[in-house]
């Protein structure tokens, strides 16, 4: 199992404890590789406690990360998720089996969030459209890389994670154009915590907008393709909003209300973020 870690203590060390609380799976090991993170390998060895090995990636970055974790790594089977998330009991043993019918996989995520009754605006906005990854694998061929299981053969032969670009997105485009078929392994299931707030919400779509923007608009066209999908996507606040109302993913009219500002403010603020990066060439 390999878990990339940065500055996140408290986390990883619930995640050490889920993943030592697998059942029914085979031996296994747990490798966390650190990302030179400030406080410290010692402080990092302090919460493994013995419960995995500690490898430090000098490379900035959650692909070069875990690269890192992958290299030092003894498995024949490589199983990933990280070091925010909470796996259940059931996480490896599932992924393994799925390996049977497919050959990576991704499996089912669920979005945490601190008080059922009352979500900030964030944690609702996620829980309805945040890690729908049966859609990524079954339509869109991939799945993120808090949960992805694949034999090392596999992937020595399609290469580590590219850093700067979606990596998940990417890596399993190499996989898939090599001829290798993704699975959904249902019942797999690991829990990420939702963003807290707007600020926290705004630092992840502006990684993912950049890293869309370096895999996705190279070249004139890709970059006219670009501006009509920005130009587009105050239409898709329309197009999602019967979600927001219908979802059974959140329950009460406070909890919709704030979910349906979110949409409408992450949305605009993408069109800003979107068009910057046409503008600055992605950088």
């Amino acid at each position: 199992m390999i878990v990339p870690h940065y500055e996140d203590l408290e986390r990883l060390g619930h995640c050490l404890s889920a993943l030592e609380a697998q059942v029914g799976a085979p031996p296994f090991e747990i490798v966390v590789a650190d990302n030179a993170s400030p406080c410290g390998s010692d402080a990092v060895e302090r919460v493994l406690a013995g419960r995995a090995r500690l490898t430090i990636a000098t490379d900035k970055g959650a692909g070069p990360t875990r690269n890192a974790g992958v290299a030092v790594a003894r498995g024949t089977i490589l199983a990933f998720t990280d070091s925010d998330c909470v796996p259940e009991p059931g996480w490896l043993a599932a992924g393994v089996a799925a390996l049977q019918t497919a050959d990576f996989v991704g499996g089912a995520m669920v979005v945490l969030v601190r008080d059922e009754r009352r979500m900030t605006g964030a944690e609702a906005f996620e829980r309805i459209f945040a890690f729908n990854n049966r859609r990524y694998v079954e339509e869109l061929g991939f799945t993120v890389t808090a949960n992805l299981f694949c034999p090392r053969t596999l992937f020595d032969r399609v290469g580590g994670f590219r850093n700067g670009v979606s990596e998940d997105l990417e890596w399993c485009r190499r996989a898939t154009s090599a001829g290798y078929r993704i699975g959904y392994a249902e019942r797999a299931v690991v829990g990420h915590p939702a963003r807290r707030n707007w600020k926290e919400l705004v630092r992840k779509w502006s990684r993912i907008n950049a890293e869309t923007y370096a895999l996705n608009a190279s070249g004139t066209g890709a970059r006219v393709r670009w501006a009509l999908r920005t130009l587009a996507l105050p239409l898709s606040i329309v197009g999602h909003a019967p979600r927001v109302l219908r979802s059974r993913a959140i329950g009460g009219l406070a909890n919709r209300v704030r979910a349906m500002l979110t949409l409408v403010r992450l949305r605009l603020w993408r069109v800003v973020d979107s068009f910057k990066l046409l503008f600055r060439g992605g950088s």
